[in-house]
């Protein structure tokens, strides 16, 4: 009965924090004309999302297509198709793999740091004092990282996406035969079909979702810390769990919606 109740009452606060992190993004979007005034602040969350994560996107990325390519390579291998590694490659990395390991790359990173970031200013009472100054915390804090965190996932994406390519095809080359002017001949094919096309911008709208998802959810937790250092652990914490189920959940969905 008690991890009966335990369970529920789980339920119910990630239900009840989900409501609070819709309502901030409502919020959010309310305020959004005021984003020319915080422009310079987006770029530097730009910044922060987009160049500080390139090194990691850019060793994980790579090494997802070298994998994919050499999996995937030996199973086609076996019955003589190792030369279609590039569209596997492609459809995978353009469709599913390169939002997917990005948007968890930077909720790690980058959403653990908004989070702690404004959860230590929360309790630090901060926020009040932005607040008693007549100073919207939503406006001076959240809209500037909501929006340059959702437009940088997307790029991060894309670049995610080539670089598994380049070193799908590198292992494509050099551990099965596949000679490389075939490999991204197939590569160009399969961008440039109605199916290809379709792939990129689903991926596309899937880091966008998820750039969307993880910045409300880091500024929602922040928003919410209490207790000192404890509290701004714990929303960290929370912060980066809740990003990884709703990017899986949503994740799941898009595709779903598009692809059924």
């Amino acid at each position: 009965m008690k991890a009966l109740f335990n369970g529920f009452k789980l339920v119910t606060n990630l239900l009840a924090g989900t409501g609070e992190a819709l309502l901030l993004l409502i919020r959010t979007m309310l305020v959004s004309p005021w984003l020319w005034f915080k422009r310079a602040e987006t770029l530097r969350q730009m910044y922060v999302a987009g160049y500080k994560s390139l090194f990691v996107v850019s060793i994980v990325a790579s090494f997802t297509g070298m994998i994919i390519s050499l999996q995937t390579g030996l199973a086609l291998k076996d019955f003589g198709q190792e030369d279609l590694i590039g569209q596997v490659i492609v459809v995978t990395l353009t469709r599913e793999m390169a939002p997917f390991m990005t948007a968890l790359i930077l909720a790690a990173a980058v959403g653990s740091a908004m989070a702690a970031e404004i959860g230590t200013m929360t309790v630090s009472e901060e926020i009040d004092a932005l607040e008693v100054m007549s100073i919207d915390p939503v406006r001076y804090l959240v809209l500037p990282r909501i929006v340059g965190f959702s437009i940088m996932v997307p790029v991060l994406s894309a670049y995610a996406s080539l670089l598994g390519v380049l070193g799908g095809g590198l292992v494509a080359n050099t551990q099965l035969g596949v000679e490389l002017p075939k490999y991204y001949t197939l590569v160009l094919e399969v961008l440039k079909s109605e199916s290809g096309l379709k792939d990129i911008w689903v991926g596309e709208f899937k880091a966008w979702i998820f750039g969307i998802t993880i910045a409300t959810i880091a500024c929602h937790q922040g928003l919410s810390a209490r207790g000192g250092a404890i509290g701004v652990g714990i929303a960290v914490r929370k912060a980066v769990v809740h990003s990884f189920l709703f990017v899986l959940i949503f994740g799941y969905f898009i595709t779903t919606i598009f692809y059924r």
